[in-house]
């Protein structure tokens, strides 16, 4: 069965970096997408980025290009979302979830009903 767990939140201050983990597991083909979603109390989870399993290819929500970045360490079955230069307003719970019938990603990646497969979630705090 397919589970992806994050971690590495944490509180932080304005201006600073963290690097989120999500352990992918369980996939029978390397046809899947993982994708970095937030959200806040009474908001709408946001896509915020995601990358092809099968040929790398990485999307960015405008809040974050240039800040964020994603990437992935097939040997140890990982994603990863650099953070930088965060700012209050990336306050959030951050979850990654896995699809495994990815399809015109480049349109439909920034959609939660996408993904078939959640994590439980990690609290990224960006304090001024």
């Amino acid at each position: 069965e397919v589970q992806v767990v994050e971690s590495g939140g944490g509180l932080v201050q304005s201006g600073s970096s963290l690097r989120l983990s999500c352990a992918a597991s369980g996939f029978t083909s390397d046809d899947y997408a993982i994708g970095w979603f937030r959200q806040a109390p009474h908001k709408e989870r946001e896509g915020i980025s995601c990358i092809s399993a099968s040929d790398g290819s990485t999307y960015y929500a405008d809040s974050v290009k240039g800040r964020f970045t994603i990437s992935s360490d097939n040997a140890k079955n990982t994603i990863y979302l650099e953070m930088n230069s965060l700012k209050p307003e990336d306050t959030d719970v951050y979850y990654c979830a896995a699809d495994v019938r990815p399809r015109l990603l480049l349109k439909l990646w920034v959609h939660p009903w996408e993904y078939d497969y959640w994590g439980q979630g990690t609290q990224v705090t960006v304090s001024s």
